[in-house]
């Protein structure tokens, strides 16, 4: 089976590189599908080497496609812009920070892979492996967005906000993702919830960024992630 995992790149010059290693390390066969979101750093110059040393490779079970955006729109942008290349049967979303080890990706995929889920979120916040301590005030809000999420879909989910998501690739072909910027969390359970998908959890460990380090998200993201739920919840 396929799998087609999506990176967006926004300023991820001391990460990048190493993610795409682990994320290699992992004896799947994949695509591995970057999109660069306006980078001000070396992360372009990065991705443009990767490509052309994975070109060299030929290596069957890694095939890298580099995009570049021509200005940054947002994680939710890149997204879509990746969506559009996928060929995988399962899209897995891996953030091109350290904050989520690709080493989770066999708990994460067994579910879809034994036909029980159509999507698989890791939880930060039921378990798993190391985690690192950080921002109280960040998790009770992570904690309160998806006690809205689960109120307004009726699903029991511990970790609305997570980054490491799963799917069956032919669920997401039929969706036009809106919001641009980290928006795209509580969009995407919107709407798959509507469409009655199997979701499951699975721990994931989680290495967590102070801001110092490159951590992006703020308490905005928050009030922005409150207002995408009700609109996508309500929306026809």
């Amino acid at each position: 089976m396929k799998i087609s995992v999506l990176i967006p790149v926004y300023n991820e010059e001391r990460t990048v590189e190493e993610v795409v290693r682990r994320v290699c390390a992992i004896e799947l066969p994949k695509e591995i599908i970057l999109v660069d979101d306006g980078s001000k750093d070396r992360s372009r110059e990065i991705l443009q080497g990767l490509q052309e040393e994975n070109d060299r490779a030929n290596d069957p079970f890694n095939k890298l496609k580099v995009f570049f955006q021509p200005f940054n729109q947002g994680k939710g942008a890149a997204l879509k812009t990746a969506l559009s290349h996928v060929t995988g049967e399962i899209v897995i979303i891996q953030d091109a920070d350290l904050e989520y080890d690709p080493a989770d990706y066999p708990a994460l995929l067994e579910p879809i892979e034994r036909g029980h889920a159509d999507v698989v979120y890791g939880t930060r916040f039921a378990g798993g492996g190391a985690h690192r301590v950080l921002f109280f005030w960040h998790s009770m809000g992570n904690r309160v967005l998806t006690l809205i999420s689960n109120m307004l879909t009726n699903l029991n989910l511990s970790d609305m906000e997570v980054g490491y998501k799963v799917f069956r690739a032919e669920l997401l072909r039929g969706i036009d993702l809106e919001s641009k910027r980290f928006g795209f969390e509580p969009e995407i359970t919107m709407k798959l919830a509507k469409k009655r998908c199997r979701f499951y959890e699975v721990p994931i460990s989680y290495h967590g960024r102070t801001y110092e380090e490159g951590k992006k998200i703020t308490w905005k993201d928050g009030i922005s992630a409150l207002y995408y739920m009700l609109r996508f919840r309500f929306k026809k």
